[in-house]
């Protein structure tokens, strides 16, 4: 019998309660949710634990702890319980990322046994578009990658990388688990690039947490030689067109406040701000 408040780690005869948490947000929760929907609630298919929080016998917030720490719905006081089931466990995370309101509490929080963090980026817009936009055409050139273009795709997604976390993806296991990543959206047909008659990436971006209500573009980038040479929304806004006929009837990406070119290109592409994330980086 559960108490009136509590939290637990959940199992996986909790999915269709998670689920229907996380229906509630449908683009803020893309992430989480498509991991979910891939691999339900067993940690060791999930790549961690999904943590639920309960009041007056319902579940009402959760919070993903695996490679980062994600609130999830998440309201002041699941973040306290959250947090304090984050401290007892120690930081086993590489980052804290969600919501920007749940996850500064949730920060503010952890920061005295945490920190201190490697960077913290406050305030990451969440954009969303519906539709492709008037006036601008998407680059015809910007094409999925092909399986056997691993070696023409990895190194600007490595480059992509370590220019937005500050670290290189190749540290630690040599680049085993990213390259893994890489290969599972090339796969899966989510990886996107325009490529120059030297085999050279010019444009790439990948749509990666999908579900059928929202997806998420994420990994943008120019080849420093081509920027400022107007390649950035024409394809963004050819991956916006396979996105939306594809995979979801909402596009998402999440970008840093200070990033003013990115934040007008997408706005020229048809992303319109509907929130804001936060992400601590350790």
């Amino acid at each position: 019998m559960l108490t009136q408040t509590t939290t637990r780690v959940l199992d996986p005869g909790d999915l269709d309660a998670a689920l229907a948490v996380l229906d509630r947000e449908p683009v803020a929760n893309a992430f989480v949710t498509s991991r979910v929907q891939v691999a339900g609630l067993d940690p060791w298919r999930l790549g961690g634990e999904m943590w639920g929080w309960y009041e007056d016998g319902m579940l009402t917030s959760l919070c993903y702890a695996g490679a980062n720490l994600v609130p999830i719905c998440a309201t002041p006081r699941a973040v306290r319980a959250f947090a304090d089931r984050a401290r007892r466990a120690g930081r086993r995370c590489s980052s804290i990322v969600g919501p920007a309101e749940a996850t500064s509490l949730l920060w503010r929080l952890l920061e005295p046994s945490w920190g201190p963090a490697r960077e913290v980026r406050p305030h990451q817009p969440l954009m969303v578009a519906d539709r492709l936009p008037a006036g601008l055409t998407p680059d015809p050139y910007v094409r999925r990658i092909r399986k056997d273009e691993m070696e023409t795709i990895m190194p600007a997604c490595v480059a992509m990388f370590t220019e937005e976390v500050g670290v290189s993806p190749l540290a630690g296991d040599g680049g085993l688990l990213y390259q893994a990543r890489v290969a599972e959206l090339v796969g899966s047909g989510r990886s996107f690039a325009r490529v120059d008659g030297d085999g050279r990436v010019v444009f790439k971006a990948e749509i990666g947490a999908a579900t059928p209500r929202a997806c998420q573009i994420q990994g943008v980038w120019v080849a420093p030689e081509y920027r400022g040479r107007g390649f950035a929304a024409p394809g963004m806004a050819a991956v916006l067109r396979y996105a939306l006929a594809d995979v979801a009837p909402l596009v998402s990406l999440y970008v840093n406040d200070f990033n003013t070119p990115a934040r007008a290109t997408y706005r020229r592409v048809g992303f319109q701000e509907t929130g804001a994330f936060m992400s601590v980086l350790f």
